[in-house]
């Protein structure tokens, strides 16, 4: 009995060593810290508006293993996050790609900033220039000096 139990836990330990062995001549053990680096970058595809690293549903962890044995393969942080993309679409990701059409969620912005910046230029240019008051000229009159002369005369007489 203790000839099996030594040969069970020589046998295990045997196996932890080539395991060891495996995993250090594919890289190096990735920490939760690099597993959670890219799933930050990534939505969870069941729970809406969910990052990947903070998601409890279980589809979420097969995904943040898929991603920590990916890491140990070797993979670099685009590869891993490309291969999400490619295997679940755009909607995966945390932050759009700036191609394409999803660029306008990045330039709209701006345009938007430079058009309000431009709308506040014009109003504060119009405030500050002063407008002179028109320059008041005598009233003309259609009426010649004969007829204003006899009409004040007229006036004269009636008093």
């Amino acid at each position: 009995m203790k000839r099996k139990l030594l040969l069970i836990l020589l046998s295990l330990v045997a196996i932890f060593f080539v395991a060891t062995i495996v995993v250090s001549a594919q890289g190096k053990i990735p920490t939760d810290d690099e597993v959670n680096a890219i799933a930050k970058k990534l939505y969870c595809p069941v729970c809406p508006n969910t990052p990947l690293d903070v998601c409890e549903s279980k589809a979420c962890e097969d995904w943040r293993a898929q991603i920590r044995d990916q890491l140990t393969a070797g993979w670099s942080e685009q590869q891993i996050i490309d291969y999400f993309v490619a295997q679940y679409g755009e909607r995966v990701l945390a932050e759009p790609q700036r191609k394409g059409f999803s660029s306008l969620v990045w330039m709209l912005p701006v345009l938007v900033v430079l058009f309000g910046l431009v709308m506040v230029w014009q109003v504060l240019k119009n405030w500050r220039s002063v407008r002179q008051p028109p320059i008041l000229s005598p009233p003309q009159t259609p009426v010649s000096p004969e007829t204003i002369a006899r009409i004040e005369k007229e006036l004269r007489e009636m008093k």
